[in-house]
């Protein structure tokens, strides 16, 4: 098959790098130097023009409202917000499709579609101390009595906590016919019994957080429960899935907008008489980086277009974790050789390649770090061979 974007996919690529390179790109300078915040203004624009955009809705399904695009397209949309530093690209609220699955039709009406229009700002409380990559391994519980749940544990790296109205919590369940499995909730970030143990600083400058919450005994109704008591595991798998796709497709957007950028540097830069760009070694670390990324987005639109073709879930899920693991390996690749063509200015915060340098290290840990990408990929080989891997040739 080619892996040239079907026109309907190419606009919308076009439409939304256009947004991100003139009206987000020029506030990463002043991101980077106030914490990760702008003008409070402007980032209300940004969310209003997503929304009317339809990007809110790009998953969400047509007899919704939505406009239930291919994930290949929603794919090379993600892979445009990828092209912004300083977490800039994160302004709009998804209503994932996977949410009209779990969600029942008063939550879809209360808490899913307002996150469409920006009423609602979601977060995840998922990872913990001792479960991270591994959230079966959660210890939070959630214990049910009369007609309520109460939750309590350590959650960390809550990211965009600071920013949310509501969270989704995943916990074990305490007592009962499914006692030990897991659940997801709905709750309130600010809800009775939930307080922020600490907010750590991190290597980017992102204005959204990533506080450890604690939850003592916060109560929560029986309606704000997703799915069945011991459903959670299977949407969070979801979740995971279009997570690693959209973080490929975010590297993706990355490793472009640094090929471009030390580039057209390489051009200007003169040492001894001459254009760095017409030095080998300099032309050496442009081609390694184009490779990495023509290899990482083909690998991610291949994801993304089984998704589209109704792909074997158990395959899908390997094949995510392959392009999650290449490309945001891939992207750190790249961002290095950039600073390293910029040189000394390669060095400065002001300058893109150091900031994604910092920003896309992250993408090899949170979702599932690169090691536990490479035993789900090897998991799968031994159970379902190569073509139940990667599809025949």
């Amino acid at each position: 098959m080619t892996f040239s974007l079907p026109p309907e996919a190419a606009q919308w690529r076009d439409k939304v790098r256009q947004f991100v390179d003139s009206e987000l790109q020029p506030f990463e300078l002043e991101a980077e130097m106030h914490e990760g915040r702008i003008p409070e203004a402007a980032r209300k624009a940004h969310e209003k023009t997503c929304i009317a955009m339809g990007v809110t809705r790009m998953d969400v399904p047509k007899e919704r409202g939505g406009l239930a695009l291919p994930i290949l397209t929603q794919t090379a949309i993600v892979e445009q917000f990828g092209r912004v530093t300083n977490a800039l690209g994160w302004c709009y609220g998804e209503a994932q499709g996977w949410m009209f699955e779990a969600f029942n039709e008063e939550q879809v009406a209360r808490i899913v579609m307002p996150v469409t229009r920006g009423e609602i700002h979601l977060c995840y409380a998922i990872t913990e101390e001792n479960a991270g990559s591994d959230p079966g391994a959660i210890a939070t519980e959630a214990r049910r009595k009369g007609d309520s749940y109460f939750i309590s544990g350590e959650k960390w790296h809550v990211t965009s906590h600071n920013l949310a109205s509501h969270m989704i919590v995943q916990a074990k369940l305490g007592g009962g016919e499914h006692e030990g499995e897991h659940c997801l909730f709905v709750c309130r970030a600010d809800a009775p019994g939930v307080s922020i143990a600490r907010s750590p600083a991190y290597t980017h400058n992102y204005n959204h957080h990533h506080p450890v919450l604690r939850f003592d005994n916060v109560e929560v109704p029986l309606h704000d429960r997703i799915g069945a008591e011991g459903d959670g595991m299977g949407f969070t798998h979801s979740w995971f899935r279009r997570e690693r796709l959209m973080i490929a497709a975010r590297c993706c957007g990355a490793m472009a907008r640094l090929i471009e950028e030390a580039s057209e540097f390489a051009k200007m830069r003169v040492v001894s008489g001459q254009p760095i760009a017409d030095y080998q070694m300099i032309q050496a670390m442009l081609a390694d980086s184009v490779l990495d990324l023509h290899a990482a987005r083909l690998l991610t639109y291949e994801a993304a277009a089984e998704h589209d073709r109704g792909c074997d879930l158990k395959s899908l899920h390997a094949r995510c974790s392959i392009a999650k693991l290449f490309a945001s390996e891939a992207a750190f690749r790249v961002a290095d050789r950039a600073v390293q063509i910029f040189g000394g200015r390669g060095y400065m915060r002001e300058n893109v390649a150091e900031r994604f340098l910092r920003e896309v290290r992250v993408d090899r840990i949170w979702e599932g770090t690169s090691e536990i990408q490479r035993l789900i990929i090897a998991r799968s080989l031994l159970k379902r061979g190569l073509e139940g891997t990667i599809g025949p040739n």
